[in-house]
């Protein structure tokens, strides 16, 4: 049984080789990101059995892709290579202060080519829980629909369906995420969201006023996460709100919030209390934050016991 399933969209990232506006950037450094992608390699670091349910395109990107993934132990059964649909890529600018601004080039994107009566039920059917972004159905296409399909699948076999809205607004407006995160809500078991997100969706930021309208929508797993405020969360009628854990330094915040998921996943499929759970996935996103990339910087699980002082680090 594979722990964690993920599906979505892996892209080839290109790193800028100094900070600042990209316009004045000669040279780049070719890396694998993605949302989805990065929260099957953060699971799988920690220790988790992990799988990806995508298409790439049939070329040396997607095949670059491909043997990353494998070398990071995540199931690639279901990872397609497509022709006539290149890999997407995107590129970034990273300020001295962190901040990133992001370049898409994803237009024909080959999970455009997903059908939802091709998605494998036995393979859903195996996890233990299947994660999913609002990102999916932003490419456009047929992908909401496939979303949907793999949602129905998960519930018809007793799977978990964690979700992040992670709303990208260069890819579709408030108004279109607004209206199609809203009628995936009720088909949510873990939700993992920012509160800057959860605003654009139910016109609400503060963390106990989410937890109370989805509440209501039905989710029994509410996470909001909450940047350099930390997070809170209510699960099993417990309500926590969890300190930040501070970064040593900050250097590039993208994947910050896929290993916050990626923490809080570890936790609950190990049945570790709320406040527990939280402490353990905050500490992770401050630790992706401060290495540059998308998940160069998430931890292999004993590197989260050094940093929580669980386990003495030996250098020499």
């Amino acid at each position: 049984m594979i722990d964690v399933i993920s599906m979505g969209e892996a892209m080839v990232v290109f790193n800028p080789d100094i900070k600042g506006p990209m316009k004045f950037v000669n040279g780049f450094q070719k890396n694998i990101g993605g949302a989805e992608l990065n929260l099957a390699i953060g699971c799988s670091r920690l220790g988790l059995k992990t799988g990806f349910i995508s298409r790439l395109g049939n070329d040396e990107f997607g095949k670059s892709i491909r043997t990353f993934a494998r070398g990071e132990q995540v199931d690639t059964s279901e990872l397609k290579l497509v022709k006539g649909y290149p890999t997407s890529v995107y590129f970034k600018e990273i300020m001295e202060d962190g901040n990133v601004q992001t370049f898409y080039y994803r237009d024909k994107s080959p999970t455009l080519t997903m059908k939802p009566e091709e998605l494998n039920e036995s393979y859903i059917k195996n996890a233990r829980v299947l994660h999913i972004t609002g990102i999916f159905p932003a490419i456009g296409g047929d992908n909401l629909n496939v979303m949907m399909e793999s949602i129905r699948l998960a519930k018809k076999h007793g799977v978990k369906v964690s979700f992040d809205p992670n709303i990208r607004l260069k890819m579709w407006t408030k108004e279109e995420a607004r209206k199609v995160l809203l009628d995936i809500l009720p088909h949510v078991d873990i939700l993992l969201a920012g509160d800057e997100e959860m605003d654009i969706i139910i016109g609400e930021s503060n963390p106990k006023a989410i937890i109370e309208k989805t509440k209501e929508i039905g989710i029994p797993t509410i996470i909001v996460k909450r940047g350099e405020h930390g997070s809170a969360g209510y699960h099993q009628g417990q309500l926590i709100y969890a300190d930040p854990v501070k970064a040593t330094k900050v250097v590039d915040t993208v994947g910050a919030g896929d290993g916050f998921n990626a923490g809080f996943l570890y936790g609950y499929l190990h049945d570790w209390d709320l406040e527990r759970s939280l402490h353990f996935a905050n500490t992770i996103g401050s630790m992706v934050v401060s290495i540059t990339g998308d998940n160069e910087g998430l931890p292999y699980y004993e590197d989260v016991q050094e940093r929580l002082g669980e386990i003495e680090k030996v250098e020499r």
